[in-house]
């Protein structure tokens, strides 16, 4: 059954378990982080995000405009400012797909139906090679940055979390960050990362060898 939660539209991607602090000072998403701290005690405090397709946020209001699959954001801290900014800490809970966008109150309002995440068991067989391109990724980045890495960290072991993750911590546009949120399943998104660290490490590893209109060249 479709959910009505108030729409935050963004120029970034947002994915399940990722903490994301935000800055608040247009008048109505003032609003709705007011609105948000008026709800009783133990309600859940969300609101969704949605990546922009183009452009900067302010006039986007259409689905037109708007990705369709987007993630609820959970409010876990506000900073109110004097000049009534906010500074705020969501963290992703769900992902879901945009139905309607109505426009006519004082923030935007998405009708969304909750997307679930099948596909983890299958993924349990992606979960290894996906963690050794990704800490490969990590460490060409690092040399790239002239930053020494430390230990190896942790990662997930649970594979819908790991997916995530990686997700959230590659460099990569707009479209490519939102096709791995809209990604029908687990291991449709393992997949598809495990295509975009091997391309990103390839290419990462020819910056440090060719200059980078002789990379331009190449890539024409």
């Amino acid at each position: 059954m479709p959910t009505s939660v108030p729409l935050f539209p963004l120029s970034t991607v947002h994915y399940p378990g990722v903490v994301l602090p935000l800055h608040i000072f247009e008048p109505r998403y003032r609003r709705l982080v007011t609105d948000l701290q008026a709800e009783p005690p133990g309600s859940t405090r969300q609101f969704g995000i949605a990546a922009v397709k183009s452009g900067r946020e302010a006039g986007a209001d259409s689905l037109e405009q708007i990705h369709e699959v987007g993630c609820l954001a959970e409010l876990t801290r506000v900073v109110e400012h004097e000049d009534g900014r906010y500074s705020i800490v969501v963290t992703g809970t769900q992902r879901f797909k945009i139905l309607d966008i109505d426009s006519e109150g004082p923030y935007l309002r998405a009708s969304v139906d909750l997307l679930e995440e099948p596909g983890a068991e299958e993924a349990q067989s992606l979960k290894t090679a996906s963690t050794a391109l990704f800490l490969g990724y990590q460490r060409a980045l690092g040399a790239l940055r002239g930053v020494k890495l430390g230990p190896t960290p942790e990662l997930p072991d649970e594979p819908t979390v790991l997916s995530y993750l990686i997700a959230a911590s590659m460099v990569l546009d707009l479209s490519d960050k939102q096709s791995l949120l809209a990604a029908p399943d687990t291991a449709s998104r393992l997949r598809r990362e495990q295509v975009l660290l091997q391309r990103e490490t390839f290419l990462i590893g020819q910056l440090h060898s060719l200059p980078a209109i002789d990379l331009i060249r190449q890539d024409s």
